[in-house]
């Protein structure tokens, strides 16, 4: 007879399907008539394990220690929130330095549109101040041009009106206050300073004028002239300025 027990169970084979428990055994009966004879087979040949039903089993205590996954969240916002902060304080500093670029350009625009206005204001008061001057008296046409010729080689200045350079009206208005005959220092304001005459009547010391140009007549279709940069003074005929029908002025 084989007998397998463990933790207090034993298996009886026999000769017989229904196995009694041994004497002095408080183990039930098993019936293995279930079993399989390869079953069977594997008790009858296996060794028996007794395993006494007191038997004592030491298992050591285990210490399980959950240690939660480490949370960067935390660590990972503060950065984002800095970077956040940083670009947005860099927005709102881009945005002032525009925004004061831009006011003070209009400030210098408006400044420069003041200041051209002023100008204008000025030279609208010295036009129209000049246009009313009256001559202070009547010379002689050919003392004009003596007086004019003493210049002849002077270099073009723009806004001259001395011998150390002259412009056209520079020109004009220096040569008449030599001969003690105020005029206008403009071109502009010269074509209103004396009489209009016509070509036939014009005389040697009248002035000659165009639009943007103005010289003093010698007769003959001739002028003498402050004409620009690129020549000094001198004189020649009407026709080479270019302007077309010159008129004429009578000063006095």
């Amino acid at each position: 007879m084989l007998v397998a027990a463990s933790s207090g169970l034993a298996l009886t084979m026999a000769t017989s399907t229904a196995v009694a428990a041994p004497e002095g055994s408080s183990l039930p009966q098993v019936d293995v008539s279930a079993l399989s004879s390869q079953a069977r087979t594997a008790l009858t040949v296996n060794p028996t394990v007794s395993v006494p039903a007191d038997a004592e089993f030491d298992v050591a205590d285990v210490a399980v220690e959950a240690t939660p996954p480490k949370t960067t969240l935390a660590e990972d916002t503060a950065p984002v929130a800095e970077r956040v902060a940083e670009e947005e304080a860099a927005r709102r500093a881009a945005a002032e330095a525009e925004a004061a670029a831009l006011a003070a350009q209009r400030a210098t625009q408006t400044a420069s549109r003041s200041a051209v206005a002023g100008q204008s204001a000025s030279a609208a008061t010295t036009d129209s101040a000049e246009a009313v001057e009256a001559p202070a008296q009547s010379v002689s046409g050919n003392a004009i041009v003596d007086i004019a010729f003493r210049y002849v080689g002077t270099p073009y200045v723009y806004g001259g009106a001395s011998p150390a350079g002259f412009d056209c009206s520079g020109f004009t208005w220096y040569v008449y206050q030599q001969a003690g005959i105020s005029i206008p220092r403009s071109s502009s304001a010269q074509r209103n300073a004396g009489t209009v005459v016509s070509a036939s009547e014009a005389r040697p010391g009248d002035l000659v004028w165009w639009p943007g140009h103005v010289g003093i007549y010698l007769g003959d279709g001739q002028h003498i002239a402050a004409r620009n940069p690129s020549k000094p003074l001198q004189a020649g005929p009407i026709s080479d300025v270019g302007r077309g029908t010159p008129t004429f002025i009578r000063i006095g």
